[in-house]
């Protein structure tokens, strides 16, 4: 047998097993069931925070408040009084306003049940940015969250508590500028009136003195990483809500989804912008304003200041938070004269 006969009979053999076995291979081809790869997971949501310099914002309103509220009363001479004026003017009302928000803010994300369930809705980054428009569009949007109460009451008790006590030691003040006139001092023309008007009106209108030391503990309050020691006990927030406290509302919604880091600073602040606050904090400035310019002696700027500074800003802020203000005293009696005493008639004649 040639060896081509040979290679010839090996390839019929060949042809002839894989005719045999092809059925049996099909067969098992055709049964055998073809498992897809599970789809990749969803990518998670960024870290809940604010942006480090809307933190910033929300560090400069509390350290401005901390300042101020720490006016003594003991003022003993004009030029304290016209250091002590330039503290409680250094606001301009957009940054305060900008502060109370983020501050609010803060407070709002330290309640655990509010962020969990804000984050549970903001499963997909579809959902993210879904809500994220909602929130932007309607700020009542971020009320319909588990605890969303519970949270602004946070909000509320963070921004109105400072508030009341700002107003109640404006308070004091106004009233030391009665009890100070008893002192020589205080009854002497304030030097340079218009140079200190022009003093306060810049102190008013420059940017509020930053609190860097403040801001790593207000991030790690909002990311839940380090939760503030509150020094009170917040009671939850019922409607109807005031647009200061549902703005700090939506943007704790917004952090709560992991949506608001750094670069979404810009966007952040223009949901700050509170008509309301601006105008009455305008108000308040302008009433100072009159006020030390008609002002002479040194206690009229400390009546200036408590009224019109720290009174009429922290009944701004205290307000528009949806906190009651403190029921004034109530006024004195009428002073009623006696009456004559009638003259008796003689029991003589």
């Amino acid at each position: 047998m040639t060896a081509k006969v040979s290679a010839r009979i090996c390839l019929m053999a060949l042809i002839a097993v894989s005719a045999l076995a092809a059925p049996g291979l099909e067969g098992f081809a055709r049964s055998r069931k073809v498992v897809e790869a599970p789809p990749p997971p969803l990518p998670p949501a960024k870290p809940v925070g604010l942006p480090t310099a809307l933190l910033a914002d929300a560090a400069a309103y509390e350290a401005y408040l901390a300042r101020t509220t720490a006016i003594s009363t003991g003022f003993t001479d004009g030029g304290s009084v016209a250091s002590a004026l330039r503290t409680a003017a250094a606001y301009e009302p957009t940054a305060l306003i900008r502060g109370a928000v983020a501050y609010g803010a803060v407070a709002a994300l330290e309640d655990p049940t509010f962020v969990a369930d804000v984050r549970a809705a903001g499963n997909s980054p579809e959902n993210r940015r879904i809500i994220v428009g909602y929130i932007v569009a309607n700020p009542a949007y971020a009320f319909q969250f588990k605890n969303a109460d519970v949270a602004a009451g946070l909000a509320k008790e963070a921004l109105g508590g400072a508030a009341l006590r700002l107003y109640a030691e404006g308070k004091a003040i106004k009233q030391s500028a009665y009890q100070v006139q008893h002192q020589s001092w205080s009854k002497t023309d304030v030097a340079d009136r218009p140079g200190r008007l022009a003093a306060v009106e810049a102190s008013a209108n420059a940017p509020i003195q930053p609190a860097g030391d403040r801001v790593p503990v207000l991030e790690a309050a909002a990311s839940g990483t380090q939760p503030q020691a509150l020094p009170f006990v917040a009671q939850p927030a019922k409607p109807p809500y005031t647009p200061l406290l549902a703005r700090s509302m939506q943007i704790a919604a917004i952090a709560a989804l992991g949506e608001a880091g750094d670069d979404a600073y810009d966007r952040l602040v223009a949901l700050t912008d509170d008509g309301a606050t601006h105008t009455c904090l305008h108000m308040a400035k302008l009433n100072l304003y009159q006020c030390l310019a008609v002002a002479k002696p040194n206690y009229e700027d400390i009546f200036c200041m408590g009224q019109h500074v720290m009174m009429d800003t922290g009944a701004c802020l205290a307000k528009n938070a949806g906190v009651e203000m403190p029921a004034p005293p109530p006024a004195p009696p009428p002073v009623v004269a006696p009456a004559p005493a009638k003259h008796r008639r003689s029991a003589h004649r």
